[in-house]
């Protein structure tokens, strides 16, 4: 479609593809980004998803899209959850409504969705050298094209981005873009009027065209030229170092721009040109308000930053919970360092997602957030633990995947004692494949020395940590999962580490933490058809002890279930033990297989089978299955 650029009004569903954007006016672009934050409001508010960061990118997403050709020239979104944006402007405004949706689109770059995702994104810090490697890929191919990585919003204290633009800057001639989101959460202000008077001059493309054409001109003087040119630019040097620090960007060998407004889009695509221009590393820096447009938003970012369904009128949450894992973990911790000042609570940028903002309130001298470094984490609650102090790391499952050398070297080889909170364990619902917490318990389950806990409630869960931190030495991990407990159990049934329920029945059935609710709740389901099992749930689910084994060997058929990817499970494990002990009844698990989409946490447990209807189901099929 072909639009007029004479300033009116162009609405979203006239646009099909990021070619249109560049038809239309500054103007119209303009009124476009009202729109499109009216619908980020409106559709998060009925969904939930991350709403403040992708308010703070509405007009730098339409000013990479006008002035960039995706999905030829590469976008890579760091972390992915503010591609909301990006996400209405290719192609798919219709779907919009059912982001984060079961069978809905994404909340973050999936290429399987669109050839304008360029790749996954979940976790952070990943763009740089994604971008790197498209960027040189591109050169080697010939193709005229650039990689741009969009990081921001914390995700600059992720290591990983310091090694991209490390190896980015210093050895890569490629056409790479660099676009640092600063929304102040992260970044502090350059100041000062020579920074700002430098910043308009180096921005734009007519300073540009006359630098070149006078270094090409001094390099044609015969025998003088190239000198000139080298005094020029020394005492151009010389000056900008004894007025202004270098950006360390520039000493990573990016070529800085910058900052920029990052909502005006005027100044975005001046110097997205001048940026294009230089054919080799290049970093825009740009300044956003995160929840820009939204009041409760700019006022909380943090808060709006990842949100349930909310009122949009009154900013509040459609439904509070008052009590859930984390903040019973939180606590509790707190409540045991009240006696013990050894007790340390370290986060990597989750202080209020992992519950840890009653012990950052109470105990601010012993509350460290060490930013998105998660390595860092381990290996710092290491130095804590060697000098006599006992670190408690709160991380989600998902993320501790990113600290596994550090477990291994800096933590279990020599034996220190920390302890881990892995929240979101399991199955973690709407934000999909990047998110579930499914590998830790092969993960951790492979390091010697290590021992873990999986409770089923909340009283366990408190006992399963004062146990982790006083009862145990060496790697110690307290995994649970999101949301809410389902049953709450006496406390004498609480204080063991695994328990028998008999029956009299040649059937055993074996789970542990949210699973071992299911469980329980499927052999309701079993009595109505006079279906009777035993059941063995396991609080300390690594290492196995032996007379459980032996214990098990004594029933005619077992059936274990777990929320956790099947290889290298406790499952897994637990067969080996028995096949290894001679045991011969009959022996199966259900446990998950492959990556897991996003849905809500019981539509996914019932597809993996974990549902105490399908739990139920399939102990009927193995009984029925067997005695004919």
């Amino acid at each position: 479609m072909d639009f007029i650029n004479d300033g009116g009004r162009v609405s979203l569903k006239e646009l099909k593809l990021p070619e249109d954007l560049k038809k239309l006016s500054l103007r119209q672009c303009r009124y476009l980004c009202t729109e499109i934050r009216n619908l980020l409001i409106s559709t998060v508010s009925k969904n939930g998803g991350h709403l403040a960061s992708n308010l703070g990118v509405v007009e730098l997403t339409i000013a990479i899209h006008r002035n960039f050709d995706s999905p030829y020239d590469k976008i890579i979104w760091d972390v992915g959850h503010q591609s909301y944006v990006h996400k209405i402007l290719t192609g798919r405004l219709d779907k919009f409504s059912t982001i984060r949706q079961e069978n809905g689109i994404s909340g973050f770059p999936k290429p399987e969705e669109s050839v304008h995702d360029v790749c996954i994104s979940g976790h952070s810090s990943t763009s740089v050298s994604v971008a790197c490697g498209m960027a040189e890929a591109m050169r080697l191919q010939n193709k005229d094209n650039y990689a741009v990585a969009v990081i921001g919003d914390g995700a600059m204290t992720g290591g990983l981005f310091y090694e991209g633009m490390n190896n980015g800057g210093k050895e890569l001639k490629s056409n790479l873009i660099v676009i640092l989101n600063d929304n102040n959460m992260s970044i502090s202000k350059s100041v000062g009027s020579l920074e700002k008077y430098l910043t308009r001059l180096r921005n734009t493309e007519k300073y540009m065209r006359t630098k070149r054409k006078v270094e090409k001109n001094l390099y044609h003087i015969p025998i003088v030229g190239v000198k000139m040119a080298r005094g020029i630019k020394s005492a151009k040097d010389t000056l900008k170092s004894a007025m202004l620090e270098r950006t360390m960007f520039e000493d990573m060998g990016f070529i800085y721009l910058g900052p920029v407004n990052g909502h005006n889009l005027s100044e975005l695509e001046q110097v997205i040109h001048v940026a294009k221009s230089y054919h080799r590393p290049v970093l825009i820096h740009v300044n956003t308000t995160k929840g820009k447009g939204y009041l409760p938003a700019e006022k909380n970012p943090g808060e709006y930053h990842g949100i349930s369904k909310f009122d949009v009128v009154s900013g509040n949450p459609e439904v509070s919970v008052s009590e859930c894992y984390s903040t019973v973990f939180g606590k509790e911790l707190t409540s045991l360092a009240e006696k013990d000042d050894r007790i340390c609570a370290i986060t990597a940028a989750m202080k209020y997602g992992t519950g840890l903002q009653f012990f950052a309130e109470k105990f601010p001298e012993r509350f460290y957030d060490v930013g998105i470094a998660e390595q860092h984490a381990v290996t710092f609650a290491g130095g804590l633990a060697s000098m006599g102090n006992i670190p408690v790391f709160a991380v989600y499952s998902t993320f501790l995947q990113r600290s596994y050398d550090q477990l291994v070297h800096d933590i279990a080889i020599g034996g220190l004692h920390i302890v881990l909170g892995v929240d979101r364990a399991g199955i973690v619902g709407e934000d999909g494949e990047t998110h579930q917490g499914l590998f830790d318990v092969p993960m951790l389950s492979t390091i010697p020395n290590t021992t873990i806990y999986s409770p089923a409630g909340y009283e366990e869960l408190k006992l399963c940590l004062k146990k982790a931190v006083y009862a145990n030495n060496g790697l110690v991990a307290v995994r649970y999962p999101r949301g809410a407990e389902e049953i709450s159990f006496n406390e004498d049934f609480l204080n063991t580490d695994y328990i028998f329920m008999k029956n009299g029945s040649d059937t055993l059935l074996v789970s542990y933490g949210r699973i071992y609710n299911e469980v329980y709740k499927a052999q309701t389901l079993l009595n109505s058809d006079g279906t009777v099992c035993d059941r063995l749930k396991l609080t300390k689910i690594f290492p196995l002890r032996r007379e459980i084994i032996d214990e098990m060997k004594n029933y005619k058929r077992i059936i274990f279930f777990e929320e956790s990817v099947g290889s290298g499970s406790i499952s897994e494990k637990t067969g080996f033990m028995l096949a290894e002990s001679g045991y011969c009844g009959s022996y199966s698990r259900v446990a998950v297989e492959g990556f897991v989409k996003q849905a809500k946490v019981k539509s996914s447990l019932s597809q993996l089978g974990l549902s105490c209807e399908k739990i139920a189901d399939y102990v009927r099929r193995k009984i029925i299955n067997a005695q004919t």
